[in-house]
């Protein structure tokens, strides 16, 4: 009866680990607050540069960090992807205009990142940075749908800041 109330125990402890909610990230940046308006320098309209981004929270077990950026309210289905990019460094910078990593396909099917260039109205710019207990070992023609299939679990700390743009 002990055996089987040790392995009952376990058994909770080992589902209740693997359906625990990733930790969160705090992402900031030196260019716009959360839910703030993104500078044009960093749009079609500018330098169409990445804006630099610092990441809090890292996890001492994160082998490396992914990142997504993504615009839901462009005028087509599931939105444009701006930025794909995995196997950063766990130092929590990742400067302006940053080269570095490996950077996938955005929605314009060339890797790197993208400038905000939407069409009409104000869009949202999610940022999405992804804590993961491995490296990735993807082609650098890897886009959001494929990086996301790909670090099924293995995220152990998300988190986002959000920036706005308007032409």
């Amino acid at each position: 009866m002990r055996t089987f109330i040790l392995s009952s125990l376990l058994l909770i402890a080992a589902i209740a680990v693997a359906f625990a909610p990733a930790k969160e990230l705090k992402v900031t940046s030196s260019a716009f607050v959360n839910d703030g308006m993104i500078p044009s320098k960093y749009s079609c309209q500018g330098a169409e540069v990445s804006p630099p981004l610092h990441i809090e929270g890292i996890p001492s077990s994160a082998k490396s960090l992914a990142l997504i950026a993504h615009d839901p309210d462009a005028p087509m289905k599931g939105g444009f992807t701006h930025w794909v990019m995995w196997n950063i460094e766990t130092d929590g910078t990742i400067p302006e205009d940053f080269k570095g990593a490996q950077q996938g396909y955005n929605g314009a099917r060339s890797a790197g990142y993208k400038g905000m260039c939407p069409p009409s109205g104000t869009h949202h710019y999610h940022f999405m940075v992804y804590a993961l207990d491995t490296k990735l070992n993807l082609p650098n023609t890897t886009g959001k749908d494929a990086l996301e299939q790909a670090m099924k679990g293995h995220i152990i700390a998300t988190g986002r800041i959000t920036g706005l743009y308007k032409k």
